[in-house]
């Protein structure tokens, strides 16, 4: 299954630019990843095209396919053009969901898929996606989450218990990125009074909400580090003396920043593992900082505009320009991870 996901995964990329409609985003790209699952696509009783689920008085409403086991069907998906984003075409999916006694929902545009279920009211689909997986930048544990919707190995409710426990570490992570970035009065009244006997007034919050911020970055920044470090003891790679002596070798006049430098580290560990970590390497310049593959200036991954009033990042556009987006800190290239993955395995496929 992995080698046929991997494989529908490069037909996206090549073939995307030549589909234009929803039919085509179905026949090109849902089929075949129906199909890598063991679904068979011409046999009626495991996958139904049009399904009908009717919805109160509303008779003969369609649902794009259902995948039936028994007769009942488990999954329903629900698919667009792959030139949509799929943020807002959740309502359509709920309404075939509820009215079904399908375990599982299915949101695509060919490229990413969104997987819901009811864990939060049963019989109701859940608001978020349990599962995210965009097949142009699969990684071994999508697949391997893919493999349980397999036809010959699929367990609902082994799938469930998947579902729920990713659906709490969402739910923390979100939490503790939120505290991380604009920590709470409680967040910060806890930790406050481990450390001060103070009595916790505005003021004392407010100090120690700055505290904490600080603090939170610093030891996010020394673990991103603590990694590369043994990323670089193991494969060898330049320490960043030997980076930082290239870079000035290279072109005197230019200073590369500490902040600079973090947010390269951040990048490599983020596309190491897809395009190798010997792979990812950096220049200077004065107007920019490139991140590049290779070394080729002509297969940059992404750019840093730090020395401004305003951070940016920039990657390249399909014709080579440049997309410049804003952001606050280094912290926030964690959330631009898909993009770079993305780009970095566009410079290792040749497309500059």
């Amino acid at each position: 299954m992995e080698s046929k996901i991997r494989a529908l995964g490069d037909r996206i990329k090549s073939m995307k630019d030549k589909i234009l409609t929803e039919e085509a985003t179905k026949h090109s790209f849902v089929m075949p990843f129906l199909s890598a699952l063991g679904y068979d696509v011409f046999d009626p009783t495991i996958v139904v095209p049009e399904f009908t689920a009717d919805i109160g008085t509303k008779k003969g409403e369609k649902v794009d396919y259902a995948i039936l086991r028994d007769g009942v069907p488990v999954m329903i998906i629900e698919v667009k053009n792959h030139t949509e984003k799929l943020d807002n075409h959740n309502n359509q999916l709920v309404r075939y969901f509820n009215v079904t006694d399908c375990k599982f929902g299915i949101l695509t545009n060919g490229i990413e898929y969104r997987f819901f279920s009811d864990l939060e009211e049963k019989n109701k689909m859940d608001k978020a996606p349990f599962l995210s997986i965009n097949l142009e930048s699969a990684r071994d544990r999508d697949i391997k989450e893919l493999a349980k919707f397999a036809k010959d190995v699929l367990d609902t409710d082994a799938i469930l218990q998947m579902a729920s426990t990713k659906k709490y570490h969402r739910e923390i992570q979100s939490i503790f990125k939120s505290e991380i970035e604009n920590p709470s009065d409680d967040f910060v009244t806890f930790f406050a009074k481990k450390i001060t006997e103070k009595r916790m007034t505005s003021q004392i919050i407010e100090e120690f909400r700055a505290y904490i911020k600080k603090s939170f970055s610093d030891v996010l920044n020394d673990i991103a580090n603590d990694k590369i470090q043994a990323i670089q003891s193991t494969l060898s790679v330049p320490t960043t003396e030997a980076i930082q002596e290239e870079a000035i070798v290279e072109e005197k006049r230019v200073i590369t920043t500490d902040e600079e430098l973090n947010g390269f580290y951040i990048v490599r560990s983020i596309v190491g593992e897809n395009v190798g970590v010997q792979n990812v390497s950096f220049k200077d310049t004065m107007s920019y900082f490139t991140i590049l593959y290779q070394g080729k200036v002509t297969k940059w991954i992404c750019r840093f505009y730090f020395n401004g009033k305003q951070r940016m990042i920039s990657f390249p556009d399909d014709k080579g320009a440049e997309i410049k987006i804003p952001i606050d800190n280094i912290d926030e290239l964690y959330s631009h991870k898909q993009e770079l993955i993305l780009s970095a395995e566009k410079r290792k496929s040749g497309k500059e």
